[in-house]
Formats: C-alpha cells, sequence, structure tokens
C-alpha cells in the first residue's frame, strides 16, 4: 500500500457500496452475489473465510440457482482459493487494478469552463452514451440502487456529450464507475475533465479520496490515471468455469 492512501481492502469496501449487488446471500463460507445482469463485480462470489473443496459446491449451486454461472472474485490474501479454482478448471480472467489519489492534489487544476458537470438524476443523453459504451440498462440499474451520495458526470467536447460517468461515496472515499468517452471524442481531454469534476463534486461532499478500478488491459485507461497522479494500490481477478 502506497503510504497514506487508502488500502486495497478499504477500496474493495468502497465499491461493494457503491456499486451494489442486487442482493446478497450468506451460504455457508461463501457470500453469493446476485448482480442482475450488472457484470462481474456485483455478480461473483467470495469467501467469508478460508474455504476447502467442500466447501466448493455449494457456492456452485448457489449462484446457478440465481441463473448466474459460477464465478469468483479471488483478492489478496485468497491465494488457497486461487489454487483450489485452478485446480478444478476456473480460469483466471480480468485482473483488475486498484487506483487512488488525493482529491486535493486533482482539484488543484478545474476543468475547463463548461466542460463536466455533476447530474442526477442522469439525462437521456447520458444513458444513450452509457449504452454506446455497453453500459447498459442491468449496468445502469447498479447506480439506481446504490444507497449512497452519488452523481453521474456528464462531459462536452467541441460543444458536443462526449463522457460519462458515475460516481459514489462510502466513508470519505469517492469512487468513479462506468466511465465512458465516446470514441469519436476521445483524446480530447474528456476523461480528465470528467475526473477532475469528480474530485470537485466529492470534495464539496466532505470526500478526502477519489478512487477507480480498472482492468489491467484497459491500455487507454490505466496510463491516463498513471499520468493523473493516481497510485496503484492493489489488484484482483476472477476465476470463471471453463466450458
Amino acid at each position: 500500500m502506497i503510504q497514506d492512501m487508502p488500502s486495497p481492502e478499504t477500496l474493495i469496501d468502497v465499491c461493494e457500496a457503491t456499486w451494489p449487488a442486487a442482493d446478497t446471500q450468506r451460504v455457508g463460507a461463501w457470500a453469493i452475489r446476485d448482480g442482475k445482469g450488472g457484470g462481474k463485480r456485483v455478480s461473483a462470489a467470495t469467501e467469508n473465510w478460508p474455504t476447502t473443496e467442500a466447501d466448493l459446491p455449494a457456492a456452485e449451486e448457489a449462484m446457478r440457482a440465481i441463473g448466474q454461472d459460477p464465478l469468483f472474485q479471488i483478492r489478496a490474501g485468497d491465494e488457497h482459493l486461487d489454487d483450489m479454482l485452478a485446480q478444478h478448471s476456473y480460469a483466471k480472467v480480468d485482473v483488475v487494478n486498484i487506483w487512488v489519489m488525493s482529491i486535493a492534489e486533482l482539484t488543484r487544476e478545474a476543468p475547463p469552463p463548461v466542460s463536466a458537470f455533476a447530474v442526477w438524476p442522469p439525462l437521456s443523453i447520458m444513458n444513450e452514451l452509457w449504452e454506446r459504451g455497453a453500459i447498459n440498462a442491468n449496468r445502469r440499474a447498479v447506480m439506481a440502487r446504490a444507497d449512497c451520495v452519488k452523481t453521474g458526470l456528464l462531459a462536452r467536447t467541441d460543444d458536443t456529450p462526449a463522457g460519462v460517468g458515475f460516481v459514489g461515496i462510502h466513508n470519505g472515499i469517492a469512487m468513479v464507475h462506468a466511465l465512458h468517452v465516446d470514441e469519436a471524442l476521445r483524446r480530447k481531454g474528456a476523461a480528465q475533465n470528467l475526473l477532475r469534476q469528480a474530485a470537485r463534486w466529492a470534495e464539496e461532499k466532505g470526500a478526502k479520496y477519489l478512487s477507480l478500478i480498472v482492468t489491467k488491459g484497459n491500455h487507454a485507461a490505466n496510463p491516463l490515471y498513471a499520468n493523473m497522479g493516481m497510485h496503484l494500490v492493489g489488484h484482483y481477478h476472477y476465476r470463471m468455469k471453463q466450458s
């Protein structure tokens, strides 16, 4: 962990609070999440305490019972679970980077005038932009059910709606989700403007840190966050059954 930055465990808790599953069941050693089609973050099972092979069928059965294929999130300290799942033909997918930064650092530079806005509830154009970015109605339903201080983000580039995002706050930490910039308007500063607007909004709400979670394979987003001064503080990944 970078000194004075929130820990990966803290940021995963923030993610769960600001991007919640529709329902979470406790099944033996497992937390079973019903994501209602909202993506891996809200659909993956995790262990509440160290598990054994005898515990695995209960998790698989519980996920199939709610119409989901077995999927597990592997966090730091879950190496034994990672090894067990690998031995049961679960493939490693979507390594995820956890980024965070002090909001005070981000708000030193404001976005240009009328380049980004905090808007809630979302405007129709925001939903259209999310839809273009494969952030469908099921994923947008996650935003609607998030029980936290929250807002949507809208960026303008060349007098055109260019990008969108969602941000929620939990325990003084803001986390940005569902960030998307229209393909035709990329590399013109819209993503930076969205993040700076998120930081300004979150600072007004009393937050001290801004965080993001993004797949390691996103070769556009990760360099951007590093160049903006964000700190890479941790990782997690998923295991899903090979067909």
